[in-house]
């Protein structure tokens, strides 16, 4: 892990972060918030998924979340979305290829040497965090869109490794919608059943969730369609899922409705990183 930049923020400290990943074959860039607690003490993790075209750099700079970290005494890591660089494989559209992995595993070419996020941000980012910071195992995850796609997908099918998980306007039935089955059609192939396995719908009714979840998004969201957050909510009520649901009016699928909520996630993170929540 070599240190890109770093800079005092809220007290503690935003790093970024370059290594070679031998799991995406190329080397990655990450960015880590540590509060000014962490100089003490170990302190738990949560983890922000970005979502379509961004990189670790977005919510890191737009998402407010290092001010209520501090306060809270949370880690926060912002991984890339996907790999990236000469010799990865690419795509004209913006919601494919480069700045698009949607946390899969990859299996079909040109996209499986390099496309694989799902084990990167599982096993081998958190590894390393582990084992350079001051990380005391207890980890929560979050998301925006794609990367709340793959927060809820992730915590859904580790529930051992994550105390906790919510998002804001994830893609929550890819299967299902246009951001979704071109992209599952392209990394995994054109056998649906292999889909399941990455669509948070299918998951909690298959798995549930050992505790309660919470979701914001915007009323006004102009890609809400393309999200399906009704497919979840079915979900929720029939398996009778603790969980909360807020549709914020007026609110869009934009850094100023996640910024909005930033504060409100942080917080309720903590209770349950810090053994207060459910």
């Amino acid at each position: 892990m070599e240190i890109v930049s770093q800079n005092k923020c809220f007290g503690g400290v935003q790093t970024v972060y370059s290594h070679p990943s031998e799991t995406c074959g190329v080397d990655m860039t990450f960015a880590v918030f540590m509060p000014p607690q962490a100089r003490k003490q170990s302190v738990p993790l949560l983890w922000y998924l970005s979502g379509l075209t961004c990189n670790h750099e977005n919510a890191m700079t737009k998402g407010g979340f290092q001010r209520y970290a501090a306060e809270h005494g949370l880690a926060v890591v912002f991984p890339d979305t996907s790999p990236r660089g000469e010799g990865v494989s690419d795509d004209n559209a913006y919601d494919l290829g480069q700045g698009a992995g949607f946390y899969v595993n990859a299996t079909r070419a040109p996209w499986k040497p390099h496309f694989q996020m799902y084990d990167y941000i599982v096993n081998e980012l958190r590894e390393k965090l582990q084992e350079a910071l001051p990380i005391n195992g207890r980890h929560g995850i979050t998301g925006h869109s794609m990367g709340g796609h793959g927060a809820l997908t992730i915590a859904l099918r580790n529930p051992s490794l994550y105390e906790s998980v919510s998002a804001f306007a994830p893609i929550a039935n890819p299967t299902q919608s246009d951001w979704g089955r071109k992209q599952l059609s392209a990394y995994l192939g054109d056998d649906e059943a292999s889909w399941a396995s990455y669509d948070a719908s299918i998951l909690l009714n298959d798995l549930g969730w050992k505790g309660d979840i919470l979701i914001d998004q915007g009323a006004d969201d102009q890609f809400l369609d393309l999200l399906r957050p009704e497919a979840l909510t079915d979900v929720i009520a029939k398996k009778r899922q603790p969980a909360m649901i807020r549709m914020q009016d007026g609110y869009d699928h934009s850094y100023f409705f996640v910024s909005s909520f930033a504060e409100d996630h942080v917080a309720w993170h903590a209770e349950r990183l810090h053994g207060n929540g459910n």
